[in-house]
């Protein structure tokens, strides 16, 4: 019986079959920083940042493989530190499995589809995400299986396609009525689970290479350093007018990824 061959571009095989070009490791390697750096200055979605950025000069199918690791870091980090595991997987178990057959389909078409589909669709994330930002957000949910399984599903299959994991369950959770601590563990916990499958899921793909793990790797540093940076600067500027930018900066980003699919 012959083996399937891995559903992937040949973009992606030839860069399975050479190292990167220095001028875009560095590229990769000043996003990571840049990402990190608005993340721990407004809170902003690394993975969706990072990738909105990398969507610019690389194939999606390139970029997602490279985040997994800075991403699975830091998402576990706070995980651990935020505390109360226990009483919030009791709670959203069932939204964290619903997204488990939402990333597989999700992954499946990253790997079928061409890379129009996933940069329009992380644009329209990255708009969504950012006008919800804007708005501020006043609705107010009630946690039901329904509720969980809809936005575990819908998650988990943007997640799998663009590797941004903050649509639509960030506004989801933020309307529930949870504690500071409960968000903040119920979002990292669902960015684990998520990463860990990503990465699962990639490989089995063929979208992951020695390269592109090295280079994933190395991320970790720049990530380090732009959180910490980030963190600096947050206590010497006014946040909110900070985070206001930095959203209309996404929702721009954002429209030009749709647009630059639409017109292609």
């Amino acid at each position: 019986m012959k083996s399937r061959k891995p559903l992937v571009p040949a973009a992606a095989r030839a860069y399975h079959q050479k190292a990167m070009d220095p001028f875009i490791i560095a590229c990769i390697l000043a996003t990571f920083f840049f990402a990190a750096f608005l993340k721990g200055t407004a809170g902003l979605g690394f993975a969706t940042t990072c990738l909105g950025v990398m969507a610019a000069y690389l194939d999606m199918r390139l970029a997602i493989p490279l985040v997994i690791i800075p991403s699975l870091l830091a998402n576990s980090m706070v995980m651990v530190d935020a505390g109360g595991f226990g009483r919030v997987w009791k709670r959203f178990w069932l939204m964290y499995a619903a997204a488990v057959p939402g990333l597989c389909a999700g992954l499946w078409l990253l790997g079928s589809s061409t890379s129009a589909l996933p940069r329009t669709v992380l644009g329209v994330a990255m708009v969504l995400y950012a006008s919800w930002g804007l708005w501020g957000g006043n609705l107010h949910l009630k946690h039901t299986p329904l509720t969980a399984t809809a936005v575990g599903l819908s998650t988990g299959l943007v997640n799998g396609l663009t590797g941004s994991q903050i649509m639509p369950i960030l506004p989801y959770l933020i309307s529930l009525d949870i504690t500071k601590d409960e968000l903040v563990q119920a979002i990292n916990t669902s960015f684990t689970v998520a990463s860990i499958i990503m990465l699962l899921g990639l490989g089995k793909l063929g979208l992951l290479s020695t390269n592109a793990m090295l280079v994933s790797a190395a991320g970790v540093v720049p990530v380090g350093l732009g959180i910490w940076l980030g963190g600096r600067v947050r206590r010497l500027l006014p946040e909110p007018v900070f985070r206001q930018v930095v959203m209309v900066l996404l929702i721009l980003l954002g429209a030009g990824l749709v647009a630059r699919s639409v017109l292609a």
